[in-house]
Formats: structure tokens, C-alpha cells, sequence
């Protein structure tokens, strides 16, 4: 896990509730804490792309609702500028369950990611996660990037 360069805009605070877009069974999960936050007293932490959280499952298959589990944020809603000056924002809120290492858990994320890897063979790394990837979470995580289908 590396940092990201600028100001990170945080834009979903504790209880929020986001889209998870890999194939752990986990459909809809809610943000209990973010991990490596610091914040003032009684403010409520917030996390941004590229933040690992840690998540209760809300809906789900019947073997993983009610689990605790950590995840990354791939796509946030709240539009971030990137270092180039370059405003994004996506049309959903959504993550990834990982390990605390940052190991992907699914086999699989739906939907494109925000950079494209290619191997030095010129194939697209990856299998398939829903929707795109923030290129941040995926320099940060390169795990997540590896699984990713489209990277954005």
C-alpha cells in the first residue's frame, strides 16, 4: 500500500452505505470505522478512495450478512480532483472485501476500475469487477487493480 499525492476528499462518513462489486456475496455494506483515520473529537470519520474500512454486511447471501469484514473504496460519489487538476466523480458509492493485507477476497469485481494494466505480453491483467475502479485505489492497492476488468 502506497499514499496518495494531494488532498484526499472524503466524501462517506461512518454509516454510510455502499455497493460491494466483487463476488464475496456481500451485495450492500455499511462503513463502521475507518481504518488509520484521524480526525478531532466528535467528528464522525470519513473515508475516501483508496481507504480501507472496516464494513458490516447488510444484504447479502445468508453466510455473509452480519459479518464484519475490511474493504477498499474504489468509487465515491463525491467528485475528487486528481493531481493533474483533473475533477472526478463517479455515479456510485462501492468496494472491494479484503483482507487486512489488502487481498482481494473474490475471485472477481464487476465492472471497469480506473486504470487499465497490461502485462509486458500486451494482455489486460484482471478479471471482472462491476463497474469502474478509481486509478487511485488501484496504484494504492495493486491487488485490487489486478482483479479489476476497467481501471478509470
Amino acid at each position: 500500500m502506497k499514499g496518495l499525492p494531494g488532498r484526499q476528499m472524503r466524501g462517506l462518513p461512518k454509516g454510510a452505505r455502499l455497493e460491494c462489486i466483487d463476488n464475496t456475496g456481500a451485495k450492500i455494506v455499511e462503513i463502521i470505522e475507518v481504518k488509520k483515520y484521524r480526525g478531532v473529537r466528535n467528528r464522525l470519520s470519513s473515508a475516501g478512495i483508496a481507504d480501507l474500512l472496516v464494513v458490516a454486511v447488510k444484504k447479502g447471501t445468508p453466510e455473509t450478512r452480519k459479518q464484519v469484514m475490511n474493504a477498499v473504496v474504489v468509487r465515491q460519489r463525491r467528485p475528487f480532483r486528481r493531481p493533474e487538476g483533473l475533477m472526478v466523480q463517479f455515479e456510485d458509492n462501492a468496494c472491494v472485501i479484503v483482507t487486512p493485507e489488502g487481498e482481494v477476497k473474490g475471485s472477481d469485481i464487476k465492472g471497469p476500475v480506473a486504470r487499465v494494466i497490461v502485462t509486458p505480453e500486451g494482455e489486460v491483467k484482471g478479471s471482472d469487477i462491476k463497474g469502474p475502479v478509481a486509478r487511485e485505489a488501484a496504484e494504492r492497492w495493486p491487488r485490487v487493480a489486478a482483479t479489476a476488468s476497467m481501471i478509470v
